[in-house]
């Protein structure tokens, strides 16, 4: 085929070529195999490529907190001040002057220890005079007696009266009658010389002293005070309203403020029967049973009771936080740890029963110790990997 050209010239055209109708110049049309050759350039090209990094595992920092119980039992917190098992005050039975008090207040005292001393000199000599009664006595006995057997061995022969040998032996039984007398009197004088002492009969440690040396001590007037027993007591004022729920051997504990956030464990001991007319409330005085050794007599203390239904069960308590809900009905994710920092998160269905103070009650799902997720619970899914903060409870 021929066709002309702009310049009136002619041109053969074959098969397989166009017409450049710009330029007028024939251009080869690409054949099927060169673009399937191009094709498999830009795959081995791309293919030869580096994929792009995608990153590691995403691992989502969580908050959680153990399950715990929440006791049915109420707490209820009353003051008092704490005081010793047994506060004695300790006098003489004797009137006197103070010689000698050889301890001081903070001093323990063993049993037979020495408090404290009169002067004994009137009792000394009143021991003397009754002994030297005693011994006047005794010669009169003596006499009496050597009398009414000379007396007798006359009668048998004869030579005396039957008035005579009874007035002898009447003589004899009041001598013996005189020397008992003396004997009670010496016995009596000398305990109360031995009043005049006064010693610790226990373990104990001195709390207070009231006199001095050299001062005039009446009898019955206390010179110390002793603080015994191994544990002290502490008592504290409970209404009548709370009174009734108070009984002798419930538990309790003790907080003394002088001591810290410390409980001491103690039992109910006494448990007043009479309302007091001042703060019309009830004594009751528990017993501090262990680890004792710190407190002393006159701290402050806050006793805590637990009041209500001791039969019920315990109930498990979680914050609200961590309670999600969708239409399957409310759950949280129970963390199941794989070492101590990382943990699987599982979907848990919860029933829940009342709305507390601090969170609410679960009913079933959970149990005592489980761990579960407070923070970031709406980011979770069931099976996801989370980390613990290092600031969990």
């Amino acid at each position: 085929m021929a066709a002309r050209t702009g310049t009136g010239r002619q041109m053969n055209i074959s098969p397989g070529m166009r017409v450049d109708t710009v330029k007028g110049t024939p251009a080869r049309r690409t054949s099927a195999w060169h673009v399937a050759g191009l094709v498999a350039l830009v795959f081995v090209a791309a293919c030869s490529r580096e994929p792009p990094a995608t990153g590691g595992e995403q691992i989502r920092p969580v908050k959680y907190t153990r399950v715990t119980a929440r006791d049915a039992q109420r707490r209820r917190v009353f003051s008092g001040a704490a005081e010793a098992d047994e506060q004695t005050d300790i006098s003489f039975k004797v009137p006197g002057t103070l010689r000698e008090r050889p301890v001081q207040v903070g001093d323990r005292v063993a049993a037979g220890d020495l408090l404290g001393a009169l002067d004994s000199r009137d009792f000394e000599v009143a021991v003397r005079e009754a002994e030297a009664q005693l011994a006047r006595a005794l010669a009169e006995l003596r006499n009496s007696q050597a009398n009414y057997e000379r007396l007798r061995a006359l009668y048998e022969n004869d030579n005396v009266s039957q008035s005579e040998l009874s007035s002898a032996r009447a003589g004899a039984e009041s001598a013996q009658a005189q020397v008992r007398v003396a004997r009670q009197s010496l016995a009596n004088a000398r305990l109360q010389a031995s009043y005049t002492k006064i010693n610790a009969t226990d373990a104990c440690e001195v709390a207070r002293t009231y006199v001095k040396v050299n001062e005039n001590v009446a009898s019955g007037q206390p010179v110390v005070q002793l603080n015994c027993g191994a544990c002290p007591d502490v008592r504290v004022s409970v209404p009548e309203t709370r009174i009734g729920a108070i009984n002798p051997g419930r538990d309790a504990s003790v907080v003394f403020a002088a001591l810290g956030d410390k409980q001491f464990p103690a039992v109910v001991d006494e448990v007043g029967v009479a309302v007091s007319s001042e703060s019309r409330a009830f004594s009751v005085v528990v017993k501090v049973t262990a680890d004792c050794s710190l407190i002393r007599s006159g701290m402050a203390a806050d006793v805590e009771f637990r009041i209500g239904n001791g039969d019920q069960p315990e109930q498990l308590e979680i914050p609200w936080v961590a309670v999600g809900e969708d239409r399957r009905g409310r759950f949280v994710y129970r963390l199941e740890m794989i070492d101590t920092t990382l943990a699987i998160a599982r979907r848990q269905a919860i029933e829940t029963g009342d709305i507390t103070e601090s969170g609410v009650v679960v009913t079933s799902g959970l149990a005592v110790g489980d761990r579960i997720a407070t923070a970031g619970v709406r980011r979770l899914a069931d099976g996801m990997k989370v980390k613990l903060y290092d600031d969990a409870p």
